[in-house]
């Protein structure tokens, strides 16, 4: 009995272990690739629920699937109507694992675990070597297959493991069993895999695996549910569907299986076929676990509406906005999510701090110019809420980069750093701008009509290059980056300019010296702000190695 149980566990750790190398590879190698078109590809339900599926039979886990959802709509990117149709698609996409270990590929797993060393251990380009991981784990994971397989064919010389395995009739157990198992491992492949090779050496009764399949429908929102914790309203509801889909799916599927199951039975053998032999029992269990989800999609896939509204009653009410000194991270949570998405997050915070760095900016030169000191004191309140961000932006791009990444994210992680220091700096250009106002009000100072019509014409080009370098950054769209080294030039001939014809009023006396020093500061700042907003459009361009030119 001990030697059967070191071959189980260590066919399931090969298993789990393969199908971890499988789907991480995936991530790595396409993860931001996919990351885009599931974010692209919502706005139609049925679209969504098309993705959903393609992409969780991909990446082979529905609670990686589900959980970049809830990241999408706590960003804002994804409304909760358009993260219906992902989630379905998640759970149907979810029951490939089962089907591919019921086919039983197990006697050609050594070539793809031959291949995978191959390309994972003695190639160095990073995409193959990404890729080999791939193909390592779908070898390693039909090994572990095949060791579990092997290991419970011999528990039919154990008499009493039969006969525990043949009292284990109650379909309540069942369900719970299957509940707590996946919400362990928080992996329904697994758990209904392992179903499936039980039943393929004939140790459970397909009966009993259907109740078990239904809880692990349940188990598996764990995952999903955990990652919305720290998240907003909208997260925890696009979580809350997921869970109350399964939950009114398993309560169907339970009743019908009660008071119809021999007939269920008999559907799921049309599909899977009426053989006893050893692969046919477990595409029985395969079978059942698509057929179920498939029939749950069709039947609740009209009331996804009213389950979003249920939503709102369960979790009633918005976000508080938040200000003063209450700061807060909008889009990166409180721990890390999928790493398909994690970077995304960091983009989305970015960007937001972005914006409020190009506010207080303008707003401290109206100040200036209107010598308001009292609305400069909202320039202070905003430098210390951007250098909250910085902060914690900053740490969780540190996390985030002891993380597994994409490839094409992990080799941006760099530039990323030194844009959120761009930001920080140009809030601090606005901030230095802030403290020549009470100069101004205390020594009765003001700028000529010439001056703030300058200053004016300077924004309108500092702000012309910040939006599109912003832009640029966040959507990595390069088409305007002539035009952004055009506008920098620009500013650097109108700081000269500006320079020029200041000195030429305080030779004719239109303006006071002290005036004149500040004017001067002000200008050179704004010239320094250029020179941070073009590293922010180029920062990721020269992380990906494409040459410009200035």
């Amino acid at each position: 009995m001990g030697v059967i149980l070191i071959e189980l566990l260590g066919g399931l750790g090969l298993f789990v272990f393969g199908m971890t190398l499988m789907s991480r590879g995936i991530e790595k190698v396409a993860g931001n690739k996919l990351r885009g078109i599931l974010a692209a590809f919502t706005r139609n339900r049925f679209l969504g629920l098309v993705v959903g599926f393609f992409f969780t039979a991909l990446i082979q886990s529905s609670s990686a699937a589900t959980v970049m959802v809830v990241g999408f709509v706590n960003s804002g990117l994804m409304s909760l109507a358009e993260a219906c149709g992902i989630i379905l698609g998640a759970n149907i996409g979810t029951t490939v694992t089962a089907m591919l270990v019921a086919f039983r590929l197990s006697t050609i797993a050594p070539i793809f675990l031959f291949v995978g060393t191959v390309m994972a251990q003695f190639i160095k380009q990073p995409m193959i070597k990404k890729s080999g991981e791939i193909v390592l784990g779908f070898g390693m994971l039909f090994v572990g297959i095949a060791t579990m397989s092997e290991a419970m064919g011999k528990l039919h010389e154990i008499p009493e493991v039969i006969e525990i395995l043949g009292s284990f009739t109650n379909p309540f157990f069942g369900l719970l069993l299957g509940l707590v198992i996946t919400a362990v491992v928080q992996s329904s492949s697994v758990t209904v895999s392992i179903l499936v090779v039980m039943a393929s050496q004939g140790l459970v009764d397909m009966r009993i695996c259907m109740f078990v399949i239904l809880g692990c429908n349940i188990g598996a929102c764990a995952s999903a549910v955990l990652a919305s914790m720290g998240g907003s309203k909208n997260a925890k509801r696009a979580a809350l569907i997921h869970l109350l889909f399964n939950i009114y799916g398993t309560i169907l599927m339970f009743l019908l299986l009660i008071f119809f199951g021999r007939g269920i039975e008999e559907v799921i053998c049309f599909f899977s076929g009426h053989g006893t032999d050893s692969g046919n029992l477990g595409r029985n269990i395969a079978w059942a676990h698509f057929l179920f989800k498939v029939f749950q999609v069709l039947v609740f896939y009209p009331f996804m509406n009213l389950i979003v509204r249920c939503t709102y009653r369960l979790i009633p009410g918005e976000d508080e906005a938040k200000g003063g000194q209450d700061f807060r991270l909008q889009f990166i949570g409180n721990g890390l999510p999928n790493p398909a998405v994690a970077v995304y997050m960091a983009i989305q915070e970015m960007e937001r701090m972005a914006n409020m760095a190009i506010d207080n900016l303008n707003l401290a030169v109206e100040c200036l110019i209107r010598n308001d000191e009292e609305s400069a004191n909202k320039v202070f309140e905003m430098e210390q809420y951007i250098d909250y961000l910085d902060e914690q932006i900053s740490n969780y791009l540190v996390k985030t980069n002891q993380n597994t990444l994409p490839i094409a994210d992990a080799n941006m992680i760099a530039a990323y750093f030194h844009v959120v220091s761009d930001i920080e700096r140009i809030g601090d250009h606005a901030q230095d701008i802030a403290d020549l106002i009470p100069q101004f009000y205390k020594n009765g100072l003001a700028l000529s009509s010439e001056s703030e019509r300058e200053l004016r014409d300077m924004m309108d080009l500092v702000n012309r290059i910040l939006r599109e370098s912003i832009d640029m950054f966040v959507t990595g769209n390069t088409a305007n980056m002539q035009d952004i080294a055009e506008i920098e030039d620009s500013i650097d001939q109108m700081e000269r300019s500006l320079q020029t014809t200041h000195i030429l009023r305080l030779n004719e006396g239109k303006c006071s010296a002290q005036a004149g020093i500040y004017f001067s500061d002000v200008v050179s700042g704004l010239e320094r702000v250029g020179d941070h907003a073009i590293n922010i459009a180029f920062s990721l361009v020269e992380a990906r190695g494409i040459v410009h030119m200035k």
